[in-house]
């Protein structure tokens, strides 16, 4: 069996129910991502919509498409003929820009929005601060449905550092599900990767995002 295949079958064992994994397929080769899907991954996660498109072309509709990079206007074209799920909708100018392609498409796109849970300005995301103000925005558009929200968290370091990122996140999605926005079905917490899907999952994320311990180092 190949590392990859022994990789994601030791995961998903390890995984509790009901924890969706999310293959970061970042920089990988279309081989690499089929062999994942072969032993048992069902979401792919890309970054990039142009490498998206070149694994698409050998996976296809085998299994679901998330994108989990910096969306660009110019790219959301593309995307949307790709995407099942856009991770990281972190403004009310991209979500009416998704809206807008979708409608043409006749499409609609299910969004996480972006948590910047560390308020780091390097980061993109919604400051928590702003998220409800921006959720009620983003409810309007017919074409799109928010299922959720997302956070990074530190991407190396210690683990437990990222615990209270993944907390502000996680009380941000309660406060948000009792709101019970028409439209809005809060189904999915993404949260935590390589380093720190344990913590997270701890912390409730029911979504994790997974790339080096599948793949092995870039």
């Amino acid at each position: 069996m190949s590392i990859i295949k022994d990789n994601v079958r030791r995961i998903l064992t390890e995984l509790p129910p009901g924890v969706e994994l999310v293959a970061a397929a970042k920089t990988r080769t279309p081989q690499e991502i089929l062999e994942a899907v072969e032993a048992g991954i069902k979401i792919i996660g890309e970054n990039y919509v142009q490498e998206a498109a070149a694994a698409f072309s050998v996976v296809g509709l085998r299994v679901k498409w998330h994108f989990i990079g910096h969306l660009q206007t110019n790219k959301i074209k593309r995307a949307i003929d790709i995407f099942d799920m856009i991770e990281t909708v972190d403004s009310v100018d991209l979500a009416l820009e998704i809206d807008k392609r979708c409608a043409a498409a006749g499409k609609i796109m299910s969004i996480l929005i972006e948590i910047n849970s560390g308020e780091e300005e390097q980061k993109f995301g919604v400051r928590p601060a702003d998220a409800e103000g921006v959720i009620r925005e983003i409810v309007a558009f017919r074409n799109i449905k928010l299922e959720g929200l997302m956070t990074m968290g530190p991407f190396e370091g210690d683990p437990e550092n990222s615990r209270p990122y993944f907390l502000v996140t996680k009380n941000l999605y309660d406060q948000v599900k009792a709101l019970s926005l028409p439209g809005v079905d809060m189904k999915y917490l993404s949260m935590g990767m390589t380093n720190s899907y344990r913590v997270a999952i701890e912390e409730g994320a029911n979504m994790v995002r997974i790339g080096t311990k599948i793949f092995g180092p870039r």
